[in-house]
């Protein structure tokens, strides 16, 4: 079966309302071994709505709209819908107040769901999704799709791509799809199959070569994140940290405790902003800052040292830079981070360049610490 998905509304064209109900909807229905073939966004308005819709069922067996439901005026799908296609059959909907519609057209369907995802989900799971299986044929009932992302860190887009142009230029059914965000690379692989096994032996096949090639530059898949992995790390080794702050203002420290249960390894923070709190309270020799600055590896380590000496914990850690856009010079410009981790055993710094704004230098920054620990041979 091929599907189109059709967005109304125009925040979403406006960009007041992320699309997450698009995402949703593509990932479960590929899982179910539906293809989705274009996902189109339409405004409040009856006439585009109806070509979209005509269109999209000029290419496919079924239209799915999500959105536009309500009693509101600009809620336009519903009505709009119906002038289109006639009757429909209602589907209840048990935590709202708008119904989902399903309508037969010529042998096609057109499904319209509500947009509150809290709303649509359910009602996807409970009604929609056994739908589709009916109607499906026997052939697409026998697909499924399997999708795992691979997550890298400490490498840039170019050099991942470079590394994998093979996996990239792969056709279905099995490809890998590279997706850079702020500090993290993806790849997505995606394998169809007759069967979930056979599609999930097939994507095994192509992780296991990903990881060969970039080993511990990988830190997790799909859902987890950096400072997931790191907690878990953190727990199994019974290992505790702390953390002292300067450009990054708290970020490690807010990231770490994101995580359900950080509370058994992460004993504190302190944002040493200022030079009297790197000194006063984190023990930072005077004469330190004024022959390195307070951007240096050598205040980097003090700081790591004292935070960790504050706390009596295994790791310390201290990161200390210029996030800008001011306060860089020459020889220290924006961008410039230092991190640094020590325990009893050892003490290590690294230093790094970040491009961006003020907010992604700070993000970069808190990407490269927590990336530290993980690699620490305290954890591995």
């Amino acid at each position: 079966m091929r599907i189109e998905l059709i967005s109304v509304g125009t925040e979403l064209l406006l960009g007041h309302i992320v699309n997450t109900n698009a995402a949703y909807l593509s990932e479960r229905l590929a899982e179910a071994g539906i293809d989705v073939f274009r996902v189109t966004t339409v405004g409040d308005n009856p006439d585009r709505l109806t070509a979209a819709i005509r269109e999209s069922l000029d290419r496919a067996d079924a239209v799915m709209l999500t959105g536009g439901l309500g009693p509101t005026i600009d809620d336009i799908t519903s009505a709009t819908v119906a002038r289109f296609a006639g009757r429909s059959t209602v589907l209840k909907n048990h935590v709202g107040t708008a119904p989902g519609l399903i309508f037969d057209y010529k042998g096609k369907v057109i499904i319209c769901l509500p947009g509150p995802p809290r709303e649509l989900e359910p009602m996807f799971e409970k009604n929609i999704l056994p739908y589709l299986y009916k109607r499906c044929t026997p052939h697409a009932v026998r697909c499924t799709i399997k999708s795992r992302s691979i997550k890298l860190t400490g490498l840039p887009e170019s050099v991942v791509n470079n590394k994998v142009k093979d996996l990239l230029a792969m056709k279905p059914p099995t490809t890998v799809g590279i997706y850079a965000k702020l500090g993290e690379v993806d790849l997505k692989i995606m394998a169809k199959a007759r069967s979930e096994r056979a599609a999930a032996a097939e994507m095994a096949k192509i992780e296991r070569e990903i990881r060969r090639r970039f080993g511990d530059y990988i830190f997790g898949c799909d859902d987890e994140t950096l400072e997931g992995v790191v907690g878990k790390a953190l727990l199994a080794k019974k290992r505790t940290i702390a953390v002292a702050e300067s450009c990054t203002g708290g970020l490690v420290s807010d990231r770490i405790t994101n995580v359900s249960g950080s509370s058994d390894y992460f004993i504190g923070g302190i944002i040493a902003y200022s030079n009297d709190i790197k000194v006063n309270i984190l023990g930072v020799a005077e004469l330190t800052l004024k022959r390195f600055g307070a951007v240096s590896a050598q205040a980097a380590l003090q700081m790591a040292d004292g935070v960790r000496r504050l706390t009596s914990t295994d790791i310390g850690l201290g990161i200390t830079g210029i996030a800008g856009p001011t306060g860089g010079t020459k020889s220290k410009p924006v961008g410039l981070v230092f991190v640094a981790l020590t325990t009893d055993r050892k003490r290590v710094v690294r230093d790094f360049r970040f491009r961006g704004d003020r907010e992604e230098i700070k993000f970069q920054s808190s990407q490269a610490a927590l990336d530290m620990v993980r690699k620490s041979d305290f954890l591995t």
